[in-house]
């Protein structure tokens, strides 16, 4: 099977494990059915470097790295937000196989610890590395910080453009799509919900 990917985002350890492993001769088989499918001649370049070439670019949209989410103890008394705007993601869309990319805004309300700035993105590179659904990604990167901070609150808006909607179907070339979600007081407190959404907004407007 191509892809297996844990659906629980609660382990307990801060070590975070990379992607499974992908069965590369039984992807390139089916990538060469498919293609005999669709109609490209056996024997032609295609149909003899195409298969690897397919199974390699899903393995590296359905890839990451194993790595730690690192904490620090809040000393100064963060209690502000904390936002994390414009970092870049590409995930595949689970009903066509085609990529949806754009920026994720992720925003903090910290308690007593804080969480190293890279980790955010990484946060966010691990959950994309799936086949799903927008609404899906940003849940499940709220949910994780959520309960691996152990914080205030936390917001995730996610920007993108879907190849399945601009380039096929309705092709609404230019559509970008937008989602929120929100954990704690980003959900809960209007005045910390709108401080949030205020500093992401302008982000959302631009092409990624």
């Amino acid at each position: 099977m191509l892809i297996a990917h844990p659906e629980n985002h609660r382990l307990p350890a801060t070590f975070i494990p990379g992607s499974p492993g992908i069965d590369v001769a039984a992807a390139e088989q089916a990538a060469a059915a498919l293609l005999a499918a669709i109609g490209v001649s056996a024997g032609s370049e295609a149909a003899d470097r195409t298969p690897a070439r397919m199974v390699a670019g899903l393995a590296e949209l359905l890839s990451c790295p194993a790595w730690e989410f690192t904490t620090f103890p809040n000393r100064e008394g963060q209690h502000e937000l904390v936002l994390a705007r414009d970092v870049p993601f590409t995930s595949l869309c689970a009903h066509h196989l085609l990529p949806f990319s754009g920026v994720a805004h992720v925003g903090v309300l910290p308690a007593a610890r804080i969480a190293g700035l890279s980790k955010l993105a990484r946060a966010v590179e691990a959950f994309a590395a799936r086949m799903q659904v927008q609404e899906e990604l940003g849940q499940q990167i709220a949910a994780f910080l959520e309960e691996r901070l152990e914080c205030r609150g936390v917001g995730v808006v996610l920007a993108a453009e879907h190849l399945c909607m601009t380039r096929r179907g309705v092709r609404a070339q230019g559509a970008e799509t937008v989602t929120i979600a929100c954990r704690g007081d980003l959900r809960d407190d209007p005045g910390a919900r709108a401080e949030f959404l205020q500093l992401a907004a302008p982000q959302t407007r631009r092409a990624a």
